[in-house]
């Protein structure tokens, strides 16, 4: 059985609607880690619901495969109130989500608002 730091280097990490699901500090663990299994000049990319600009409430922003999506969704998760597994940990804006990818070790950082209240970040290691 392999060592946890026998693991990598890899040339790219995907990360989509994960990370809000950890607590802060658990979150910025996951993002030490990403750093330290990547390739040097490997890089990692990670959506996020992007929460600037929205208010915890009822208010449907916009229909998803799933239904409509609210804003209280974007910040406790979708049925995170039946669904433990589904409750949102943490949340980002652009600048939060920049500042953990640099707290992390990562330079060239670009982070970018896409639609539907989704937020990428790139980070190079």
């Amino acid at each position: 059985m392999a060592n946890i730091g026998d693991i990598g280097p890899f040339d790219a990490i995907w990360c989509s609607h994960s990370l809000e699901h950890l607590l802060p500090i658990d979150g910025a663990q996951a993002l030490r880690e990403f750093a330290r299994v990547l390739a040097p000049g490997g890089y990692v990319m990670i959506i996020v619901p992007d929460l600037e600009d929205v208010r915890p409430t009822n208010d449907v922003l916009y229909e998803s495969g799933v239904g409509p999506i609210t804003g209280l969704h974007l910040f406790y998760g979708h049925d995170g109130l039946e669904n433990p597994h589904m409750l949102h940990r943490t949340g980002f804006m652009a600048v939060t989500l920049k500042d953990a990818l640099e707290a992390a070790g990562f330079s060239k950082v670009t982070t970018q608002r896409l639609n539907n209240y989704n937020l990428l970040g790139i980070g190079v290691k």
